[in-house]
C-alpha cells in the first residue's frame, strides 16, 4: 500500500516503520497519533496516546478473540482494564478513553505507562536507525532528520512539517495503519476468517430480520412449527417466540450467512450470548434443520438470494451433502474456542 508523496517530506521513512514488527505496538500508536492530530492535537500526553491505544486495540480484543501473541503487553493490558475498570466488552471508545485518562488505579496506570518503555522511540527508528533510546530522545528533540515527532518525557510533541501532510491524509494514513495490522494479525491467526473486518466495532450489527422474513418464514409456513435445537421448544413464527442466531458465533465468523443461521428459543438465545455449541451435541439437529430449510425454499422459493450462501460450502446446489457441512462447521468450532470463545 502507497502512501501519498510529497516534495517535503520523508515518505519513505513514514512508509518504512512497519517494515520490523514483533507486536501490535506500532500500529496502535501511528493510528492514535494520526486520530488526535486530526484532531487538531499538536501537543499530546502519552497517557492519553496509550488510552486510546488500548480503545482501538479494545473491541478486537475483547468481542473477537482475536490473539495478539503471547508476549504481546497490549493484550495483556486489555485484559486486566477489562476486569479492573467496570468497563464491558463492547464498551464505547470513548468512556474507555476518558476512563483511562482518570482513573487512579495504580494498576491500571502501571499497565498502560508500561508502553512508555519502548513504543514512542521505537517508532522513530526509522529515522534514526541503529540508534538507543536516549540518543532517539536528544535527537527528536531538534525534530532532526524531520522526525514525524519530538518526545518529551510525558507528552510528544508533533513535527509542524509533518501536521499538514497528516491531517489532509489522515484517512489514508489509518487505512494504512489498518492495512499492515491486519496481515501481522492475519500471520498470527491464519485460521481465523475476516480479520480485516474485526479490526473496528461496526456502528450496528446488521439487522436479521430479512433473513427471518424472506427465508425462514418460507419454512414455518410449511412445517407450522420448529423445534428449536438447544431447549426442544416449539417455536411459532406468528408468536415470535424465536430469535434468529448465529450456531458458529458472529463474533467469531463476522457475516450472515444463511448456512450459519436458525431460528431458536428467543429467552435461550439471550443467555447463550456469544458462547459456543458442543459440535457432538447439536450439529446433527442442526445439519437436518439446515437440510430441510434448504429444500423447502429450493421448492417455494428457488430464486432466493439466499440460497446461494450454501454456494460457499458445496460447489452446486444438487447435492446437501453432510460431510461438506461437517468439514466447515466443525474446524470453525474448534478454532473458535481455541481463540478464547466458551462453550455453552
Amino acid at each position: 500500500m502507497n502512501l501519498p508523496n510529497s516534495k517535503f517530506l520523508p515518505i519513505q521513512k513514514l512508509a518504512s516503520i512497519f517494515n520490523t514488527s514483533s507486536a501490535t505496538y506500532k500500529y496502535y500508536w501511528l493510528l492514535a497519533i494520526i486520530e488526535l492530530v486530526e484532531e487538531n492535537n499538536i501537543y499530546i500526553p502519552k497517557r492519553k496516546l496509550f488510552a486510546k491505544m488500548i480503545s482501538n486495540s479494545w473491541y478486537t480484543i475483547n468481542y473477537f478473540h482475536i490473539s495478539f501473541g503471547k508476549q504481546d503487553n497490549l493484550q495483556n493490558a486489555v485484559e486486566h482494564i477489562l476486569n479492573h475498570e467496570g468497563l464491558t466488552i463492547d464498551e464505547r471508545k470513548s468512556k474507555i478513553e476518558f476512563q483511562l485518562e482518570i482513573t487512579q488505579n495504580k494498576k491500571t496506570i502501571s499497565q498502560l505507562m508500561h508502553f512508555d518503555k519502548n513504543v514512542p522511540h521505537w517508532l522513530l527508528s526509522a529515522w534514526f536507525p541503529g540508534l538507543d533510546k536516549i540518543m532517539i530522545y536528544e535527537k527528536s528533540s531538534r525534530f532532526e532528520n524531520d522526525c514525524l515527532y519530538r518526545l518529551n518525557k510525558e507528552s510528544i510533541e508533533i513535527n509542524p512539517i509533518w501536521i499538514p501532510y497528516l491531517q489532509l491524509n489522515a484517512r489514508v494514513l489509518k487505512d494504512f495503519c489498518f492495512w499492515n495490522l491486519s496481515l501481522f494479525l492475519q500471520s498470527r491467526n491464519p485460521n481465523v476468517p475476516d480479520i480485516p473486518n474485526k479490526l473496528i466495532k461496526p456502528a450496528t450489527r446488521n439487522s436479521l430480520t430479512k433473513q427471518t422474513n424472506d427465508y425462514w418464514k418460507i419454512v414455518f409456513k410449511e412445517l407450522g412449527s420448529i423445534k428449536c435445537i438447544f431447549t426442544d421448544t416449539k417455536l411459532y413464527f406468528d408468536e415470535k417466540n424465536f430469535a434468529l442466531d448465529h450456531f458458529v458465533p458472529h463474533a467469531f465468523v463476522s457475516h450472515n450467512l444463511i448456512w450459519n443461521l436458525i431460528p431458536i428459543e428467543k429467552k435461550f438465545n439471550s443467555s447463550k450470548s456469544d458462547k459456543l455449541p458442543k459440535y457432538e451435541s447439536y450439529f446433527d439437529e442442526f445439519f437436518e434443520l439446515q437440510k430441510i430449510a434448504f429444500e423447502i425454499n429450493m421448492h417455494y422459493n428457488p430464486r432466493s438470494k439466499y440460497l446461494d450462501d450454501y454456494l460457499t460450502i458445496f460447489p452446486s446446489y444438487d447435492k446437501f451433502d453432510k460431510d461438506k457441512f461437517t468439514n466447515t462447521i466443525q474446524p470453525l468450532i474448534t478454532i473458535a474456542s481455541n481463540n478464547g470463545f466458551l462453550f455453552m
